[in-house]
C-alpha cells in the first residue's frame, strides 16, 4: 500500500517592480489624499510595473527564486499552476509562458482564475495532485499586474491595487506536515460586485467600450467590504476545523492583503493577537492572487516561520470566491 503523504512547501520566492507609487504620487493624478487612503485601507504605497513587466515576467522571476530556495531544478517540475486575473493574454495561459521562461519542459501548465482567492485555490489543487500521487513537484504562482487594469480616474479603486508575484514549490512531506486542509467557496450571485466588464465574449472591445472604460476594474466597495469581513473569519474557522485545530494552534496568519480593517476583523474573529498577523499591505497594496505568496516569502525571509508552525492563508475576491489553507511548515 502506498504510504500517505501531504504536500509541503519546499521553497518560496517573490518579485515586485522597482517603481514605487506613494499616496502622495496619487494625490497628483486623482482627487484623493494620503490621509484618506491610509485611514480607509492602510495602504501607503504600491509597486507599479513598467511597460515591459507583465504577469508572466514577474511570475517567472518569483518562480526562479522559489525553485532556488527549494533547491529544485525546473526540469523536475510536474506541474505549474498560475493564479492570475491579469494574464498576459486571454489565452494562452500565463502558466505556459512561465513554463517556457524557466525551462520547465516536463511540466503541465495551466491558469486558475479565481481573482484574489487564486493562490489559495492553487495550493489546494496542488496539494490534491501530490496527495493522490499524480504529481511530485508542483509550482504554484500568484502573479498580477493590476495597475494595467485600473481606471486611473476612479479614486475608489485606483488607490487600492499594486503589482507583483509570489511562488511556492510543493512536494511530498510527512502526513502531519504541509497542507493539512483547505476550505473554499463561491457565490456567482455576486459576480457583478468585482468585475472587469469588457474584454471577454460578452462585451468585446470597441471604441465605445474603451471610451466608457468598461475594460477597467469595477468594484462595489462597501458591499465587498461587508462580504469580506464575514467570510474571511468563517472560512478560516472552517479550514481549521477540517484540520482538527483551533485558532489557539495558529502560529502565523497570512491573509490576502486587501484592507487593514478587513484583516483586523478576521484576526479578531479568531482571537489572534497582532504579533500573529502578517501585514505588508502598507507597502504593496492589493496584489490580488500574489498577495499571500508575497507575504509568505517575506515572513520566511524575516525568520517569522519555523518548522512545525501552523500557518493559515485566506483570500477572497471576484466571483465571488473565497478560501483558506491550513499549513504546518515542513521546512527546516
Amino acid at each position: 500500500m502506498q504510504r500517505s503523504v501531504n504536500a509541503g512547501i519546499l521553497g518560496v520566492g517573490m518579485a515586485v517592480p522597482e517603481r514605487v507609487m506613494t499616496n502622495a504620487d496619487l494625490e497628483k493624478i486623482v482627487d484623493t489624499t494620503d490621509e484618506w487612503i491610509r485611514t480607509r485601507t492602510g495602504i501607503r504605497e504600491r509597486r507599479i510595473s513598467s511597460p515591459d513587466e507583465t504577469s508572466s515576467t514577474l511570475g517567472a522571476e518569483a518562480s526562479r527564486r522559489a525553485l532556488a530556495h527549494a533547491r529544485v531544478p525546473a526540469e523536475e517540475l510536474d506541474m505549474i499552476i498560475c493564479a492570475t486575473a491579469t494574464g498576459d493574454y486571454i489565452w494562452p495561459a500565463t502558466a505556459c509562458l512561465i513554463q517556457q521562461a524557466i525551462g520547465a519542459k516536463r511540466a503541465t501548465a495551466y491558469d486558475i482564475t479565481a481573482a484574489c482567492s487564486g493562490f489559495v485555490y492553487g495550493l489546494a489543487t496542488a496539494s490534491a495532485y501530490i496527495q493522490s500521487g499524480q504529481a511530485r513537484r508542483v509550482l504554484v504562482v500568484g502573479a498580477e499586474t493590476l495597475s494595467k487594469m485600473v481606471n486611473w480616474e476612479d479614486r475608489a479603486t485606483c488607490v487600492l491595487f499594486g503589482d507583483g508575484a509570489g511562488a511556492a514549490v510543493l512536494g511530498p512531506c510527512a502526513p502531519d506536515e504541509g497542507v493539512l486542509s483547505s476550505a473554499t467557496g463561491s457565490d456567482g450571485g455576486g459576480f457583478e460586485m468585482i468585475i472587469l466588464p469588457a474584454g471577454g465574449t460578452k462585451i468585446p472591445i470597441t471604441p465605445e467600450v474603451l471610451e466608457q472604460k468598461l475594460n477597467r476594474i469595477f468594484m462595489r466597495g462597501s458591499e465587498v467590504y461587508k462580504f469580506a469581513v464575514k467570510i474571511m473569519g468563517d472560512v478560516c474557522l472552517d479550514a481549521l476545523c477540517k484540520a482538527n485545530l483551533t485558532p489557539a494552534d495558529v502560529s502565523l496568519f497570512i491573509p490576502h492583503q486587501a484592507n487593514t480593517r478587513i484583516i483586523e476583523a478576521a484576526a479578531s474573529r479568531m482571537g489572534l493577537p497582532p504579533e500573529k498577523v502578517f501585514i505588508n499591505l502598507d507597502r504593496y497594496g492589493n496584489t490580488s492572487a500574489a498577495s499571500i505568496p508575497i507575504g509568505l516569502t517575506e515572513a520566511v525571509t524575516e525568520g517569522r516561520v519555523k518548522r512545525g508552525d501552523v500557518l493559515v492563508f485566506v483570500g477572497f475576491g471576484a466571483g465571488l470566491t473565497w478560501g483558506a489553507n491550513v499549513v504546518r511548515w515542513s521546512r527546516d
